[in-house]
């Protein structure tokens, strides 16, 4: 399996254990890292089976106010950010991933925000016969799930689970 890891992150993919299928036929990868996973299977010409998407990072809802204040606040103080960020990221779990941490750059924040789910792309990584998996926690802080659902929901196999957050973790009880 092909994993691409998620804004500030590296190796995540022990989290997502339950989500993902052990095999040279998959490519997968959370938050940032399922942009990166979608980008690699639509350029990528090689059989791929299964793109498991899990809290693909979706922000082309926001409003570009929006947008400015993320990198803004990045700028002013990376530490204090990634610090509010990951706490974001696990709600409502009380995971740490202080273990996982790799601090991004400002461009790939950039790159993370701006980006935009493309229909046309989507349906012609579909048509290679790839199966397109996203996962989305309804407890999401950092994205809004809804409207993410709203647009992968009628092109791909998309689950909305309840009672967890963007690292699909929920509450420890």
């Amino acid at each position: 399996m092909k994993y691409f890891n998620g804004f500030s992150l590296q190796h995540e993919e022990l989290l997502f254990s339950d989500y993902l299928i052990k095999s040279d036929l998959c490519v997968a990868g959370f938050s940032y890292g399922a942009q990166k996973a979608f980008e690699y299977a639509y350029e990528n010409k090689e059989r791929i089976d299964r793109l498991i998407l899990l809290s693909p990072a979706f922000f082309q809802t926001q409003k570009p106010s929006f947008i400015r204040t993320q990198l803004r606040y990045f700028q002013a103080g990376q530490e204090a950010y990634v610090k509010q960020f990951l706490a974001n990221v696990t709600y409502p779990s009380t995971i740490d991933l202080s273990d996982y941490l790799k601090v991004g750059t400002k461009e790939e924040l950039e790159m993370l925000l701006n980006y935009k789910w493309d229909e046309y792309k989507i349906r012609k990584v579909l048509e290679r016969g790839t199966t397109i998996e996203v996962f989305l926690g309804a407890e999401d802080k950092i994205i809004d799930a809804q409207k993410a659902f709203d647009f992968f929901a009628p092109l791909t196999t998309t689950y909305f689970v309840k009672g967890v957050g963007h690292v699909l973790k929920g509450s420890v009880s």
